[in-house]
């Protein structure tokens, strides 16, 4: 994957100043664009959007230096109005375009490049379970995209989740792992954008396929697991695996994330207060 993303690098640099979207960016990825924007984020600490944006000012930046005009830098990294290329640019490095082409005032965001760099040599434990077809049946609703901290509203979703709720999910989950899961997938166009919504389930995985109509019902075709327990305080130890499946195993690893929906499950310590066992549970196929 390590040369994928190198090469998605490489393909950014070489359409600065072309019609560069984010949408094209993912296609030339040629993997789904949620797994692959968790990917790019995990191991560049920063969304793809602000690389892009980071990036085509930083040429602009050189530019100005060099002596093109305002007007024209603007238009060519893409800026419909000279405006608004002045309030990005002052945003980004504090001061304005004529300041640079006045005082050659600079400041530079070089590009990317992703290495693998062993830290410590700690382990981590997984391992790859086939699963045949089965559905995921729950209580489900659209959410916003967050890579970080607490969203609000899967809080709301588990919130509503009633006793009828749960004792239809309880009565078919009938297949491994036999736990509430909460599971993520269907992410919208506007997700290219950072700004988008993607579906979250809270339910169970099942073989029947009947359910009532309070509950919802996701088709998930058979293949491969790559499965993460991890055990340790919650929910720090769960945010900190699921880092490191993105950043550290899926990179070195010789499987690729397939289009499907990924889930995690998480078991309380009754006598451990905020420590509990977790699992995640990420599509996956040979590359």
């Amino acid at each position: 994957m390590l040369k994928e993303l190198n090469q998605v690098i490489n393909y950014i640099e070489n359409h600065l100043t072309n019609d560069l979207s984010l949408e094209s960016i993912s296609d030339y990825a040629g993997v789904s664009d949620y797994h692959f924007r968790t990917v790019f984020f995990h191991l560049s600490g920063m969304t793809l959007n602000e690389y892009v944006k980071n990036r085509k000012l930083s040429e602009a930046n050189k530019d100005l230096v060099s002596g093109e005009k305002v007007t024209d830098v603007a238009f060519k990294y893409g800026y419909q109005s000279l405006d608004g290329f002045t309030k990005a640019f002052k945003k980004w490095c504090g001061y304005l375009p004529s300041d640079v082409i006045k005082n050659r005032s600079s400041k530079t965001f070089p590009k990317l490049s992703f290495v693998i760099t062993v830290k410590g040599g700690v382990s981590m434990e997984f391992r790859i379970e086939d699963k045949p077809a089965f559905n995921l049946v729950g209580v489900s609703k659209r959410v916003p995209m967050q890579f970080e901290g607490v969203n609000n509203e899967i809080v709301k979703l588990a919130q509503s989740i009633t006793d009828e709720h749960r004792k239809e999910m309880r009565s078919l989950q009938n297949i491994e792992p036999k736990k509430i899961v909460n599971a993520s997938y269907h992410a919208d166009a506007n997700f290219l954008k950072e700004e988008g919504d993607l579906t979250h389930m809270i339910g169970v995985l099942t073989t029947e396929s009947e359910a009532s109509d309070r509950l919802d019902k996701v088709p998930v075709k058979a293949c491969s697991w790559a499965v993460f327990p991890n055990e340790g305080p919650f929910p720090s130890t769960l945010q900190e695996t699921m880092a490191r499946t993105y950043s550290e195993w899926l990179p070195t690893s010789d499987y690729e994330i397939v289009n499907a929906p990924s889930y995690s499950f998480t078991t309380m310590d009754e006598h451990k207060k905020d420590y509990a066992y977790s699992e995640i549970w990420l599509p996956v196929r040979k590359r």
